[in-house]
């Protein structure tokens, strides 16, 4: 009988939780105080369906310190957030090789999961994630906030519509800078354990992830890596590879943070009947053999202008939070309506695979099938 009545309980609270969620904010405990929470914070702050709690690191007075900036509580330890019935979502900022274990831990206690990218750094861990997510069922979120950019959406959508004709080529160069005290200021920077690479893992995902996503995935890839600017990492300041898009069409991805000042990243994708590039934001270049009325738009609306972010390229805070507050919004509302989220875990993956299977190729000199 007892049983009987705890099952009875829970069922309620249950359902107390589903109208929670599907008619108030989404309370959000965000896991690691550094750099990136504060943005998400702040994106988070700005929208009407989510608000963030409270924070939780394993250094006390960070989270203590983040908390006291938004007003928001510290939690002392992570089962404390855990266990808070206010925290229905929690998103992981912690360095990116330590992202799996409060990811199984949050799904395990019922709570949906947002990651900050990359979400691990193999696919090994990322497939528990996922599993541990199913298994209990959670939605999984991976950050990929240039996925929410108008431009990127609108060149997605030029590529599966056949506006290219037959796709040749599709290109992406991420030459960003930072200087020797970046990987210095951290411990985890420049590691594999942590980082889980470097230029490529840290940096060029975001771009990586854009161009695998927008050709439809990648199905070999070549590459070298290198380090040749900064001292005491571990891992690549330099990478080039070529690959073979699962539609044919081939590519060149370079990536680096050793090209001062910065470049915005660069997407150029070709085929038989179109040609478009892209940086961060802007669309350079937007051609098409047949026109169609919603080009010149198109052109007047994201072409060259002033007042866009830096986006990264010479400074890791020189970003705006509209596409972690879009990426929000939508993960949000996906769980308060029982959709799926525009960029799911299963995303996370892909831009990780194309990645891992890059530096395996460096190492061992071979052309190498992506996961």
């Amino acid at each position: 009988m007892f049983q009987a009545a705890a099952g009875k309980t829970q069922q309620v609270a249950q359902l107390e939780r589903r109208v929670h969620v599907a008619n108030g904010q989404l309370g959000v405990g965000i896991v690691g105080s550094g750099m990136i929470s504060e943005f998400q914070a702040k994106a988070i702050g700005d929208l009407d369906n989510a608000v963030v709690t409270g924070f939780f690191d394993r250094i006390p007075e960070l989270a203590a310190s983040r908390a006291e900036q938004f007003g928001k509580k510290s939690y002392a330890v992570l089962e404390e957030l855990l266990g808070d019935d206010e925290v229905d979502i929690v998103s992981i900022c912690t360095p990116s090789g330590s992202h799996l274990e409060p990811s199984l831990a949050a799904a395990a206690a019922g709570k949906h999961v947002m990651v900050e990218k990359p979400v691990e750094v193999t696919t090994e861990r990322i497939d528990q994630i996922i599993e541990a997510c199913r298994e209990n069922g959670v939605t999984l979120g991976a950050i990929f906030p240039r996925r929410f950019f108008e431009t990127s959406r609108l060149l997605k959508d030029a590529v599966d519509s056949g506006r290219f004709g037959t796709l040749s080529l599709g290109d992406v160069a991420i030459k960003w800078f930072r200087d020797q005290a970046y990987y210095d200021q951290g411990g985890w920077r420049g590691t594999w354990k942590l980082d889980g690479g470097g230029a490529l893992m840290n940096q060029g995902i975001h771009g990586i992830d854009l161009v695998q996503w927008i050709m439809g995935g990648v199905e070999t890839v070549c590459g070298h890596v290198a380090t040749v600017a900064h001292e005491r990492i571990e891992v690549e300041d330099v990478a080039t590879a070529t690959v073979r898009y699962r539609n044919g069409a081939l590519g060149v991805i370079e990536g680096t943070t050793a090209a001062w000042p910065g470049s915005k990243i660069r997407i150029e994708i070709s085929g038989t009947a179109g040609n478009v590039v892209m940086e961060d934001e802007t669309i350079v270049q937007w051609e098409f053999a047949e026109a169609c009325d919603e080009d010149a738009e198109i052109i007047e609306k994201y072409g060259p202008r002033e007042g866009l972010s830096g986006g990264g390229a010479a400074d890791a805070k020189a970003i705006d939070t509209e596409g972690h507050r879009r990426q929000f919004e939508d993960f949000c509302t996906a769980i308060q309506t029982g959709a799926e989220p525009y960029c799911v875990g299963l995303d996370g993956r892909a831009a990780v695979s194309v990645i891992t299977s890059i530096y395996r190729s460096a190492r061992e000199g071979r052309v190498v099938e992506v996961d």
